[in-house]
């Protein structure tokens, strides 16, 4: 219970940051989706080339990365 808690926090600071950095605005659920997922596709993606977060900080930054790249990418498909 205690890392879903810190996982949705941990997504929502990720979100929040990578909205600002992609100046895309949404709201609180939003941000907290893109960060999780942002998470994912970051540890994946940063995975490849062997950069690994570790700790809070760490992963904040691997999914504020992962973030960024799904708002490129929705941004890019939807024609924005």
């Amino acid at each position: 219970m205690f890392g879903l808690i810190i996982g949705l926090i941990t997504g929502g600071i990720a979100g929040w940051i990578a909205g600002r950095i992609m100046n895309n605005e949404g709201g609180m659920m939003r941000n907290i989706l893109l960060g999780i997922v942002g998470g994912i596709v970051g540890n994946a993606v940063l995975g490849l080339i062997g950069i690994h977060g570790s700790g809070f900080v760490g992963n904040i930054i691997v999914a504020v990365v992962g973030s960024c790249i799904i708002i490129w990418l929705v941004n890019n498909l939807s024609g924005r």
